[in-house]
């Protein structure tokens, strides 16, 4: 097993500015006009707040994907042009900014990753006027025209989990925990549908607040609820500090948890001696040896180096944004938010997950699920 160094120590919740940013990124600086024979890219990642873990990674990323995209000529002939944006903070400020970028003519494509509550307050600014690529795992459902989510929905991602948990660690009773926003509430109603499919029982769940991080009283009700598995859709730092303290608790020796937003970056802050029991599945682990995931690894670390903060599934999806955004606009002829649409319908394109294709607005992909092992995941099966 690969161990690696936990980096987080007191898990700051902003972390450093990155040390590759493009020269005209508005982190340090004022936006200058740029030249309209540029594909203007305005990336909203989250770089504070409990998602802002997966900052520095989603950045490196992203320009990973713009420099090997423009290296072969941009898109359509247009060079991407990259400027980053924080959308760690309150959803009505980030869309306020989105929509300040836009009324500007300074963004011909928004990318985000960031929190679904800041999603649907950038989507109602963007209001179809330009395209905008939402990239990590969310909560499904995104069909308003123009808005292009490619991450993982909960009935490719968790109901198999589901059912593998059910059929090989015979679980039945099961506790829910979440993020208090739209994602957790959304998924969870999602969950306690397969839940029941396989023969289980919901016996209990809670919402906690963005931040909160005394889960004392959580606790004591899971305990005295005596689940099989905990699932957990906590987000970012607050999921670190529920994991690390669900095993200095003991309770991981005697529970399981499904994890529904855990990758190497969450890994690394959780400790490994905290990890027991604890289950994920993703369409990406860097454990996952493919000619995709080897050709996104092998350029990342080719970049910035062998310490540079690791690329895990939050993180890759701005890879992967830039690179479902290069297919599309090639197969619309175009930019057209109406026609972006058209053309996403039925496309499939390569990233770092291999071949994933969008059918109904609905991204089709192998689902690998996965056991935590120290600081890393071991595969335990493919749906």
């Amino acid at each position: 097993m690969m161990m690696r160094q936990d980096p987080y120590g007191a898990l700051r919740t902003r972390p450093p500015v990155p040390a590759f940013f493009p020269v005209d990124s508005d982190i340090g600086g004022g936006l200058r006009r740029r030249s309209p024979a540029k594909l203007r890219v305005a990336h909203f990642p989250a770089l504070s707040g409990p998602s802002g873990i997966w900052g520095i990674a989603s950045v490196n990323s992203a320009m990973l994907a713009a420099s090997e995209i423009n290296r072969r000529g941009g898109i359509l002939g247009r060079e991407i042009e990259l400027t980053v944006h924080d959308a760690g903070g309150a959803p009505d400020v980030v869309a306020h900014e989105a929509a300040r970028l836009i009324d500007d003519d300074d963004a011909d494509v928004i990318m985000g990753c960031h929190i679904s509550a800041v999603r649907l307050a950038v989507r109602r600014a963007v209001a179809g006027r330009i395209p905008y690529v939402y990239t990590p795992i969310y909560e499904g459902g995104e069909r308003m025209p123009g808005v292009l989510a490619i991450g993982e929905t909960p009935s490719r991602q968790a109901r198999p989990a589901i059912q593998w948990l059910a059929e090989h660690k015979n679980a039945r009773r099961w506790y829910l925990i979440g993020s208090d926003y739209v994602w957790p509430w959304l998924s969870h109603r999602a969950v306690k549908r397969y839940i029941a499919e396989s023969g289980g029982e919901v016996v209990g769940e809670d919402f906690v607040a963005l931040g909160e991080h005394d889960h004392t009283p959580h606790f004591e009700r899971i305990r005295r609820a005596r689940p099989d598995v905990v699932f957990i859709s906590l987000i970012g730092v607050d999921g670190i500090v529920f994991n690390r303290a669900f095993g200095e608790h003991g309770l991981s020796r005697h529970m399981l948890r499904l994890a529904n937003c855990v990758d190497e970056t969450v890994l690394l802050g959780v400790g490994a001696e905290n990890t027991e029991n604890l289950f994920a599945a993703s369409g990406y682990f860097e454990r996952h040896h493919s000619a995709a995931s080897e050709h996104f690894q092998g350029l990342y670390h080719e970049a910035y180096g062998p310490t540079a903060p690791v690329p895990g599934a939050t993180a890759q999806s701005n890879y992967e944004g830039l690179r479902f955004l290069e297919a599309v606009m090639r197969r619309a002829s175009g930019g057209d938010v109406l026609a972006l649409t058209r053309a996403a319908d039925g496309i499939v394109y390569r990233g770092g997950r291999g071949e994933v294709g969008m059918r109904r607005g609905r991204m089709e992909m192998p689902i690998f699920f996965a056991e935590a092992d120290g600081f890393d995941f071991r595969l335990r099966a493919r749906f």
